[in-house]
């Protein structure tokens, strides 16, 4: 965390300017898009952001370190001994994990809704137990910890430029859209955990089940009804990335080419996989260096422009309080998200 990010925050005492840093370094380690696009925010609400990613990643860490020879029961203690001490560290500040330090000062700058957490360490918990979905419906309640809860979670740190709740539905759906992306992508790596997120009745729709997406993994053949499916999936995402864009301009200016940048390049992880044929069970699709340099390029272009007449605009409205609880159908995910769209 660089002191200029950490002094505009208002974040002076060392031992948590030291929490700030330790997970704004697994952003850059980890998250290479996601600190790309953090990079074109405002100074003083890029560290919140760090530490919402680094507690993301740390949880994912316990789940799917493919380097660790942990078991699964000891994984499933170290999720337990996170979440105690994400309970203390939310309930009174009292942590030693230095990435709950700076989760638990963030979600009290920035008043998140604590359930959100736990909904998310909830996700990654069944990770350690189940291995495949039957529907798009049973994927959606996983997600909604896995992702609908991240983009949850950012509403409060990038500002609205409308009520929250109005904002809830597209960001949680942005959350979707990445991870989506995210599972069509690493299909091939996640066959290797033994997991399968691509829903059983989705892909059984062109005559493809998991034992022969292993195959195909196992032998590198290829199979035009696997092909199919994971065009299938692939239009789904998109759709889900449809429903997420108007989420954009109800955000507070300064927040809007960090989310764009991010949208962007992450929507183009579909077209890579589109244009190697959906080959993911083979080879990973990335964007390139080229694009990714000419993206952030117009994002920082954004952001400069956003922010000259910032000191002149009226302050953004957040809204802080937790809505009801409600139920929003993204496209064949039936996800709780918090909020009613308005």
């Amino acid at each position: 965390m660089t002191a200029r990010e950490l002094d505009a925050a208002g974040i002076h005492e060392p031992g948590l300017r030291a929490a700030y840093t330790r997970c704004r370094y697994l952003n850059a380690r980890h998250g290479k898009t996601y600190f790309l696009a953090t990079r074109l925010l405002p100074v003083d609400r890029r560290p919140a952001v760090h530490a919402l990613y680094g507690f993301a990643r740390w949880a994912d860490d316990i789940v799917d370190d493919l380097d660790s020879t942990a078991t699964a029961p000891e994984r499933a203690a170290a999720l337990t001994e996170l979440e105690a001490q994400l309970t203390s560290g939310l309930r009174d500040g009292r942590a030693t994990e230095p990435v709950i330090r700076a989760l638990a000062d963030t979600a009290g700058r920035y008043g998140i809704d604590h359930r959100h957490f736990a909904d998310f360490l909830a996700s990654m918990r069944s990770d350690l137990t189940v291995t495949g979905y039957a529907s798009l419906e049973d994927l959606g309640g996983y997600m909604h910890g896995s992702a609908a809860v991240i983009g949850l979670q950012m509403l409060p740190v990038l500002g609205t430029v409308t009520r929250h709740e109005e904002a809830a539905a597209p960001a949680a759906a942005l959350g979707i859209a990445f991870q989506l992306t995210n599972f069509l992508r690493d299909v091939g790596e996640d066959l290797d955990r033994g997991r399968l997120y691509l829903p059983a009745d989705l892909i059984a729709a062109h005559g493809v089940d998991r034992a022969r997406l292993e195959w195909s993994r196992r032998t590198g053949a290829r199979d035009p009804r696997i092909t199919d499916a994971l065009r299938a999936f692939a239009a789904h995402t998109r759709t889900v990335y449809r429903q997420a864009l108007p989420g954009l301009g109800m955000l507070d200016p300064v927040a809007r080419p960090c989310i764009r940048t991010a949208f962007v390049l992450y929507s183009g992880i579909l077209d890579a996989i589109e244009a190697e044929d959906y080959t993911v069970l083979h080879r990973r699709a990335v964007v390139s260096r080229r694009r990714r340099a000419v993206v952030a390029l117009d994002g920082l272009a954004r952001a400069l422009a956003a922010r000259a007449p910032a000191r002149h605009r009226p302050k953004t409205v957040v809204a802080r309080r937790p809505a009801p609880l409600a139920r929003t159908v993204i496209t064949g995910i039936a996800t709780p998200v918090r909020g009613e769209a308005a």
